[in-house]
């Protein structure tokens, strides 16, 4: 279901020229269209828009702009991907660095990582990205050399990669406290190998099932977390599409036009719900324990 949707997203140029003949942009507002053998406003004079006509043109329907549905569905599925696989690969390669270093070094290495770790875990997601996202969101972001405008797709991705740190660094660190332990470690350690060869030579190749086991999971939360900030204003900024920006324009015409919000709403469902089911085979797959229990 997952790669079904990736496919349609990447697809969403041929759609866009080859079929529905315009752009997630393009506002068509003064258009009609054929509907079953009768010529409708693409959005009436008291601002309803056209419904799913279930042709090329105008799939799902229109929004309030006269914009089509299907269109702005497969490129916002782009974006709110896009912002997901990057965050969730963010994440991991922030938390893994963390918790290798906590995990191996201990200490006063340790106690500076878990206190940070702590403070970035009180603060709820949602109310820490839109902190995030609307102060990024004012002046943008300056790191060294590189500066980030605030409307930028980047902004989204460093915010959710930043918050969800601590969750996928919890485990690496308790992990890494147990495997620092092991023989195979003392036997490098002996031969001579330093703190960064034992890390990376010895230790990570043995979180990779962590990580792999957490990577579908991250992804999903990190595609929620993206659709929650956009539809608060503190993620993609119109008139980008993203899944999470249509559900907002959705909600206001919920009653007059409920596809505004349905459409992007199960396309949120299905991608999420794929990559939970995802996560959970590969935990099945990669835990001894769990094929234990599957087999009795």
């Amino acid at each position: 279901m997952f790669a079904l949707l990736v496919l349609a997203t990447l697809a969403a140029p041929l759609w866009a020229n080859g079929v529905a003949h315009t752009t997630p942009f393009e506002n068509r507002i003064t258009d009609r269209v054929e509907v079953g053998g009768e010529m409708r406003d693409v959005v009436s004079p008291d601002g309803v828009p056209i419904g799913p006509t279930w042709r090329g043109e105008f799939f799902l329907g229109a929004d309030v702009n006269g914009r089509d549905i299907m269109v702005r569905l497969l490129y916002g599925g782009r974006n709110s991907l896009l912002i997901g696989v990057g965050a969730a690969l963010l994440t991991a390669l922030l938390a893994v660095g963390l918790g290798l270093a906590a995990g191996y070094y201990r200490g006063w290495v340790d106690a500076v990582i878990a206190r940070g770790l702590d403070l970035l875990w009180a603060y709820p997601v949602v109310l820490l990205g839109v902190a995030l996202g609307t102060a990024f969101a004012l002046g943008g972001v300056g790191i060294g050399p590189v500066n980030i405008a605030g409307d930028s797709k980047a902004i989204p991705i460093l915010i959710i990669a930043l918050v969800y740190v601590p969750y996928m660094a919890r485990p690496v660190r308790g992990a890494v406290l147990a495997l620092r332990e092991r023989e195979f470690v003392d036997a490098a350690r002996s031969q001579g190998a330093g703190s960064l060869r034992v890390m990376f030579g010895e230790i990570l190749p043995n979180l990779s099932g962590t990580i792999v086991v957490f990577l579908p999971l991250m992804v999903a939360n990190a595609i929620l977390l993206e659709s929650a900030l956009s539809f608060l204003g503190a993620g993609v900024r119109a008139p980008e599409p993203s899944w999470g920006t249509m559900i907002d324009d959705g909600v206001d015409r919920i009653v007059s036009a409920v596809h505004l919000a349905i459409a992007p709403g199960v396309m949120l469902l299905l991608a999420v719900g794929s990559l939970n089911v995802l996560g959970d085979a590969v935990r099945d797959a990669l835990d001894p324990r769990a094929r234990v229990r599957i087999e009795r």
